[in-house]
């Protein structure tokens, strides 16, 4: 008995940093689930297979350059739900008498200006780095606010992607917040940050460029 109750222990952890995963990460093939909560891909497929049963996790399939799609799996609404939300609703309320109460361009300011006081924090951090010194110093900086960035240098251009963003579910009714992270970014390099891509667009993920020629 003791040996059953165990492995009924053990599932239900590994389950929940499969659920806790996609709930950072948004979405995950299985390796990169398997890699993350450290357990063979076989097994993470069975936890998955559970899941997506009990309608807590939904998988899709998505190109990738050439060959075969690949599977990926994300949370649904019951899957988040099990996820505490008292602070997410207050937020969404607080958002929502703001916008009541004040003009849009007020309420980008705002946002911008709180991603700016949280950049000041680290000015002498980033002070005189070179740029690629810079944006790992970033990336490290914005895990501590709730991000997962990565980047990637394409000739002149600089690839910002954010794997996951402590902002996301409140940004889907109210994507004022976005603001945040793109003034963020902007200030923490002293170089403008265009957004091209946008998950609130159906894309897998924001991803900021910019480009070292703004400087010059």
């Amino acid at each position: 008995m003791d040996t059953i109750t165990n492995l009924d222990e053990q599932n239900q952890t590994t389950r929940q940093r499969v659920l806790k995963t996609l709930l950072l990460r948004q979405q995950c093939t299985v390796n990169e689930l398997a890699e993350a909560v450290q357990i063979n891909p076989i097994s993470v497929r069975h936890h998955l297979n559970k899941l997506e049963a009990e309608g807590l996790v939904r998988s899709f399939e998505e190109r990738h350059g050439v060959g075969r799609p690949r599977r990926l799996y994300r949370l649904t609404e019951a899957g988040k739900e099990l996820f505490p939300t008292r602070y997410l609703r207050l937020t969404t309320r607080l958002l929502s008498q703001l916008k009541d109460q004040l003009p849009h361009s007020m309420i980008i300011q705002l946002f911008a200006q709180m991603a700016k006081d949280i950049a000041s924090e680290y000015e002498e951090s980033l002070k005189d780095l070179p740029i690629e010194e810079r944006l790992d110093l970033i990336k490290r900086l914005l895990s501590q606010e709730g991000f997962s960035v990565e980047w990637e240098k394409q000739g002149n251009e600089y690839f910002i992607r954010e794997i996951s963003c402590p902002y996301l579910q409140v940004s889907q009714a109210h994507p004022e917040v976005c603001a945040i992270d793109q003034t963020l970014i902007s200030t923490l390099l002293s170089l403008p940050a265009k957004k091209v891509r946008c998950v609130l667009n159906g894309d897998t993920n924001c991803t900021y460029v910019v480009s070292q020629r703004a400087k010059e």
